[in-house]
């Protein structure tokens, strides 16, 4: 069985529904809370905010757009101004700023379109240093306090992700090393592969269904989405250490 076959599993395990939050908490995956709060700042569909439900944190998410498949109380708003207003009410705040100035297809491939992004990773950074909360920031450009892999959590994903944190010390793990292509066409040629790739369409590319199976992301069927989100073994593997050092002082 390869790694896409077990991640396909997935699929078959119950899900959240699609709501817009609010009502959603009653129908989420049981797990034992930490008493603690959470803020995920450009939130999109909420992979980042699965993780640190699984890991026991209560949720807000915010985006700048509306996001429907959001399973967790949602506020639309623009996030920078959130957090400044709102920030220090929560226990730890995380921010996935947009990275489409930044990634590596924009230095590549897309470079020419690069003036069309905007960059809020040095603003969102000195707004949640101000709120003199623990944080997580998730952005190519942030500092490399940890990197994650989906390799490093049996997804068949070659999906690295940096993370800077303030105010608490993430623990690392090995990197497994990759194995084998990432599935798809190359030059006029079709290659199998253990690994799926998440992002555009066409050539060999994840399906929709494949794509949240190897994420473990049911609840939304957005392809842009998808392409964007952080799995939620991530966001789990970090609030678990995050919640381990952050509770005994809330409980303060």
């Amino acid at each position: 069985m390869t790694a896409l076959d077990t991640a396909r599993r997935l699929l078959d395990q119950p899900a959240p529904p699609v709501l817009t939050g609010q009502t959603a908490v009653d129908t989420l995956p049981d797990r034992p809370g930490n008493g603690l709060t959470v803020l995920d700042l450009c939130c999109c569909a909420g992979g980042a905010s699965m993780g640190y439900w699984l890991a026991g944190f209560d949720v807000v998410g915010v985006d700048i757009v509306d996001r429907p498949r959001y399973p967790f109380p949602f506020v639309q708003a623009d996030a920078v101004q959130y957090v400044r207003d709102h920030g220090a009410d929560y226990d730890l705040i995380h921010a996935s700023w947009p990275c489409q100035a930044k990634c590596t297809l924009t230095k590549g491939t897309n470079a020419h379109l690069a003036d069309r992004y905007i960059d809020l990773l040095p603003e969102g950074r000195a707004a949640m240093l101000a709120t003199g909360r623990p944080y997580v920031i998730e952005n190519p450009e942030a500092r490399r306090d940890i990197e994650l892999c989906g390799t490093q959590f049996g997804l068949p994903i070659l999906r690295h992700r940096r993370f800077e944190v303030h105010g608490w010390t993430p623990m690392g793990i090995p990197h497994t090393r990759h194995r084998g292509r990432v599935r798809g066409h190359r030059h006029g040629k079709k290659y199998p592969g253990e690994y799926v790739a998440i992002y555009g369409k066409g050539g060999g590319k994840a399906t929709v269904p494949e794509a949240q199976a190897a994420l473990g992301i049911t609840w939304t069927d957005v392809h842009t989405e998808l392409t964007e989100a952080i799995p939620p073994a991530y966001t789990r593997f970090l609030g678990e250490q995050a919640a381990a050092q952050l509770a005994p002082a809330a409980a303060r």
